[in-house]
């Protein structure tokens, strides 16, 4: 995966904010809800249709796949061969 040289924290993304969220075994899209003086939340796509909320600080780093921003786990996974479907019925 080539990343950019500039890496952000996730309190810079402003609310709204699509990233790529590694979440257990696989990669999911998420936005940027709400930002706290403490944590930020994002609200993150499941694979049966629905959403769920995370909490992350706000330093947590933020690298950029191009111009995709990916909030890593701490794995080296590459996201595109982890990303969920999503139910096609929606």
């Amino acid at each position: 995966m080539e990343t950019a040289e500039t890496q952000i924290t996730l309190s810079e993304l402003p609310v709204g904010a699509r990233l790529i969220v590694q979440c257990k075994k696989d990669w999911r899209g998420a936005v940027v809800s709400k930002i706290d003086e403490e944590k930020v939340t994002l609200i993150v796509c499941s694979a049966r249709g629905g959403t769920y909320r995370l909490r992350r600080a706000l330093e947590t780093s933020i690298v950029f796949d191009g111009e995709l921003p990916v909030l890593k786990n701490g794995c080296e996974d590459d996201w595109r061969g982890g990303f969920i479907k999503y139910d096609a019925r929606w």
